[in-house]
């Protein structure tokens, strides 16, 4: 079995570009993925889950280039 990749909450902001506030607004909403808790005082993301949720997104037209 191959071991799982766990993300700090810090790595998964600067995977996505996110703020602690915005990753935590998503997840109430849930739309992003929810963390493993790892002890009493730590959460870690599990790094497949992030990719399968970025695959999900859409990817925006830049206005004035044509794909």
């Amino acid at each position: 079995m191959m071991s799982e990749q766990l993300m700090k909450r810090r790595d998964v902001e600067e995977l996505t570009g996110f703020s602690r506030t915005t990753i935590y607004r998503l997840m109430s909403e849930g739309t992003f993925p929810r963390p493993l808790k790892t002890s009493a005082n730590s959460v870690r993301w599990r790094l497949s889950d992030l990719q399968s949720w970025m695959d999900t997104l859409s990817i925006t037209s830049t206005p004035g280039v044509h794909q």
